[in-house]
């Protein structure tokens, strides 16, 4: 056998079905869209989450407030988790947040809250820093280094 000899099995390859061909064809007239109504017309469509008229999903939800299309939501981490986790003289950066499991991923900006006591001189490099937490790393000689 050959390249050129190779055929679709029997019953493989079917004819459309050729519809609005006369009368006797069995698919004249109306061409199998039934008589009237919105999808016996030509161009007719309907969008995906149509209901048939009765009132959609997203009109009968309720609907509240305002979302920012643009809001960064943050990763927040406390003084106080970074006293109990932390050594003296570290360096806090979010990959070692996520080694010691004060934050959960990656995937969103660091911020740091200053909530707690801080007893331990760290260096911390955060992509955003509450006014409270930056005065009391710096006030035990501390460091702030705000990532981009």
């Amino acid at each position: 056998m050959q390249l050129h000899e190779l055929k679709p099995p029997a019953g493989a390859k079917k004819k459309p079905k050729r519809v609005g061909r006369g009368e006797s064809s069995g698919h004249g007239k109306t061409a199998g869209r039934g008589t009237k109504g919105q999808l016996s017309r030509s161009g007719a469509k309907r969008r995906a989450w149509f209901e048939g008229g009765q009132m959609p999903l997203y009109r009968r939800l309720p609907k509240r407030g305002f979302k920012p299309p643009r809001r960064v939501e943050y990763a927040l981490v406390n003084l106080s988790v970074l006293e109990e986790r932390f050594e003296d003289g570290a360096v806090v950066t979010p990959e070692e947040l996520v080694a010691v499991r004060a934050v959960r991923s990656l995937n969103r900006p660091v911020k740091v809250l200053g909530d707690g006591e801080l007893s331990k001189r760290l260096t911390v490099r955060a992509h955003k820093f509450s006014r409270s937490a930056v005065e009391k790393i710096r006030a035990l000689g501390g460091e702030v280094e705000v990532i981009e």
